[in-house]
């Protein structure tokens, strides 16, 4: 063959490439009746990071890349053995602040006691003044009539003075004893509030300990294992990353001309590239309320020039639950949503629906 007809050959290939390209362009979705809209987009989930709380060290990771867990499973722990220690520390601590609340009681009920007998002591001091005074008094009678003598006077007088400085005394010891109670009291209270500390500390290393046992959230697989047994992560490090499967979706774009007549809840087709032959029910749960120009997805210059309104349709967890082994994000395909509920679907998107 000679190179001019090599070159015309290449021509008429390129001629017809082009050709079939503007009818795959321009008729493409003929198929699709009036009222349902498609685009583009990759299936998706929802990614859990499992991270430490604290810095530590893994001890063990449970579970590989590619395993379903369920919540509440366990999925790695960390090494408890210095948190261990703390906690033993803080439970003593808790001990000794359990015994100075009873050393505080009893303190207590000695300064009462002290108080009671400082009562009595003012009482008795009081009951000497009183006699002192009577007996004062008769003597200055007496004195008068010169029936006693100045020296009784003077000694009945001292008496008097003598039992009223006693009675000021037991006075005073009474408010000491009054003021030593509220010490003790206030000592009590201190003590009682220590051990409140002790036990909050007793207990904030026990739910270190307890987050140190990592668990999953919620059903999912295992995406990544970011970290292996026997390093050490700061507060917030990243064992490992999640796909929670009850929560699946497919992100796809629509032009404005098509989005404003999405209402959230209308019905869905997800038919992906692997497994076109399976549409995939779901439900629109997301429209974006701002337009997006030249989304990744979107692969035409035709489509490129225009705005594009970012879709999420959501598959149902219960469909989800049904088939989670062939569950699979990433996935691309195409998703057809029906704008006009009264329009049927074309037979190709409910032959073999998934349910």
């Amino acid at each position: 063959m000679t190179p001019t007809w090599k070159r015309w050959l290449l021509i008429i290939l390129i001629a017809a490439l082009a050709a079939t390209y503007y009818v795959w362009d321009k008729f493409g979705d003929h198929g699709l009746p009036p009222g349902i809209a498609g685009g583009n987009g990759r299936i998706e989930a929802v990614e859990i990071d499992i991270s430490t709380k604290i810095p530590g060290r893994i001890k063990e990771i449970l579970v590989n890349e590619g395993d379903f867990v369920t919540a509440g499973q366990v999925l790695a722990r960390m090494d408890t053995e210095q948190l261990q220690a703390q906690r033993r520390q803080a439970e003593a601590q808790l001990k000794r602040a359990i015994i100075n609340v009873d050393t505080a009681k009893s303190f207590v009920t000695q300064r009462e006691a002290e108080r009671t007998a400082a009562i009595a002591v003012v009482a008795q001091r009081e009951a000497q003044f009183n006699a002192a005074e009577r007996r004062l008094i008769r003597t200055e009678q007496l004195a008068k009539t010169n029936t006693a003598s100045q020296q009784v006077l003077d000694d009945d007088r001292a008496v008097e003075q003598g039992a009223k400085a006693a009675v000021g005394a037991a006075k005073a010891q009474l408010a000491a004893t009054e003021a030593a109670i509220n010490a003790a009291k206030a000592q009590l209270i201190d003590a009682d509030a220590a051990v409140d500390v002790a036990r909050a500390a007793v207990d904030s290393i026990t739910a270190d300990i307890d987050d140190s046992t990592l668990r999953s959230p919620r059903d999912g697989r295992v995406q990544y294992r970011v970290a292996q047994p026997g390093e050490v992560l700061a507060a917030g490090g990243r064992v490992l990353n999640l796909v929670d499967l009850g929560d699946v979706y497919m992100t796809f774009f629509l032009p404005t001309a098509d989005v404003g007549l999405v209402p959230i809840g209308s019905d869905v087709r997800l038919v992906l590239d692997a497994v076109p032959q399976y549409p995939i029910p779901a439900k629109v749960t997301f429209v974006s309320d701002v337009a997006q120009f030249t989304p990744k997805s979107v692969e035409t210059e035709k489509e490129r020039q225009k705005l594009m309104f970012r879709v999420k349709a959501r598959i149902s967890p219960e469909l989800l639950k049904k088939y989670i082994q062939h569950v699979k994000t990433g996935l691309p395909g195409m998703a057809y949503v029906r704008l006009d509920p009264k329009v049927e679907w074309p037979p190709s998107l409910t032959g073999t629906l998934l349910e």
